[in-house]
This record gives C-alpha cells, sequence and structure tokens, in this order.
C-alpha cells in the first residue's frame, strides 16, 4: 500500500519576525508522526464521531451534552428529543422543562436544559436560526466551548480543527506525542506537528485510540497498530497488532 506523500504548502509571505510560544517538544521525528497517522489512516479510513446528529443545530446540542457524559448516554436521550426538535425553532417551542424531561439521564442535565433553551434563544435571535462557522461566533453561544466549538468547525463544515478532549489530551502527554500542560497547549502543538494531509481526520483518529486502544486506566498495547513506534514509558509491547481495516463505526 502507498503511503500519501507531503503535500507542498505555499511558500510563506515575507514579514516581521515574531516570537513563537515554546512548546515541549514532540518526541517523534517527522516521519515517525507520518508514520503514525498513515497507520490510522490504513485502520479507519474514514473516522466518523460517534455523537448521533441530524445537522449542526443537533451537533451542536449534542456536543454540549455531552461533557462529563458518555457518547452512548447522549446518544440514547437525544434520539427522541432530535425526532420533535431538529431546529432552535421546535427546541424553543418545546420549552426547559420538556428538554429536561428527554435528557433527565445525562449528568449535569437541569443546567443543560437551560443552555439547550438559551443556546436555541440566541441561535434565532442573532444567527437567524443558523449554527454560524466561525469558532468565534460559535463560542458566544450558552454551553459551547473551544472543544465543542473544534468539533462543529470540523464535523459540520469540514474545517480541519483539534478538539481535545480527555481521550486527546492523555494521548498527547502519555506518548509524548505533543506534550502540553493544558487543552490549549496540546490543541497548539498537535496542529503543529500533525501533517497537513492528515489533520482533517487526525482528530477522530486520536479520540477513537484513546476510547479503544490507549485506554485510561490501562493501555491496549496488544492491539495498538503504533505499539513499535511508541515511545511512552508505560507501554507493554513492542510487537504492532496487524494493521488492517476495522469494521465500519456504527453511531447511535
Amino acid at each position: 500500500m502507498q503511503k500519501p506523500k507531503s503535500k507542498n504548502a505555499a511558500a510563506p509571505v515575507a514579514g516581521p519576525k515574531r516570537r513563537r510560544k515554546s512548546l515541549p517538544r514532540s518526541k517523534y521525528s517527522k516521519d515517525e508522526v507520518r508514520e503514525i497517522f498513515w497507520r490510522f489512516s490504513v485502520q479507519r479510513p474514514e473516522p466518523k464521531g460517534e455523537l448521533a446528529h441530524v445537522n449542526p443545530f443537533t451537533l451542536v446540542v449534542a456536543v454540549a451534552l455531552s461533557a462529563q457524559a458518555t457518547d452512548a448516554g447522549v446518544n440514547k436521550a437525544t434520539k427522541a428529543l432530535f425526532a420533535v426538535a431538529d431546529t432552535p425553532e421546535k427546541m424553543l417551542a418545546l420549552g426547559e422543562e420538556k428538554v429536561g424531561e428527554h435528557i433527565r439521564t445525562i449528568g449535569l442535565w437541569r443546567n443543560k436544559a437551560k443552555n439547550v433553551i438559551a443556546l436555541s434563544r440566541k441561535l434565532v435571535d442573532e444567527f437567524g436560526g443558523e449554527v454560524p462557522r466561525t469558532r468565534e461566533e460559535l463560542v458566544t453561544l450558552p454551553g459551547v466551548g473551544r472543544k465543542t466549538a473544534n468539533v462543529v468547525m470540523s464535523m459540520a463544515f469540514g474545517i480541519p480543527t483539534m478538539a481535545v478532549d480527555t481521550h486527546i489530551f492523555r494521548i498527547a502527554n502519555r506518548i509524548g506525542l505533543a506534550p502540553g500542560k493544558n487543552p490549549d497547549e496540546v490543541e497548539e502543538n498537535l496542529m503543529r506537528v500533525i501533517p497537513e494531509d492528515y489533520l482533517f481526520h487526525a482528530h477522530h483518529w486520536l479520540i477513537l485510540h484513546g476510547r479503544y486502544t490507549c485506554k485510561a486506566r490501562k493501555p491496549e498495547c496488544e492491539i495498538c497498530v503504533i505499539a513499535d513506534i511508541c515511545k511512552s514509558k508505560e507501554k507493554t509491547s513492542d510487537i504492532p497488532a496487524p494493521l488492517v481495516e476495522l469494521p465500519a463505526q456504527v453511531i447511535g
């Protein structure tokens, strides 16, 4: 199988030099990073987020609800909710009490129900009922932070971003791919080290790797396709798992 070649970026326009923020260095060479993401691309050619949604609005709501909750739990709660309220207007008509009844099984559901109604109101009043495409506008919505905005930009609008959740933060530091003291540092570091032609799917590759292989309590190195490249001190195997395409994801 032939690996994709790097894309040649256009030459930058000369300008005043700025002092670049010092970030921890990756433990991997450029070739090693490219090999890691090439293997992920073979394993999951078209990775997808595991939150069920039908449009940008339901995606915003689902991601906002997923804070301190599992994707499976959110999907179970939103299945009936999105069937009756898949637009900001319909969500407002449903009202906070009914929204709360739908999401009662999700942690912090009362506050989240308030945020869902508040963000729906803001979308109607300030954005004509449409989900904005920029991070600056998205983070003005109640219950929407930088991570949620990055997910929406990537999944709804195809804009390459890096939403650093607990899985990505753990992996970036555990294996030394893009160390950082906080999610913002990890995000900046990942955006710097990941090859441009792999950036669009990198967010999902890393999340899925953390969710199913490089788990929080104990990494399952015996099923890891990058075990031979990995530089983690917690690694228990140097033998990579067979590099084969995994079965298609089932969402919802």
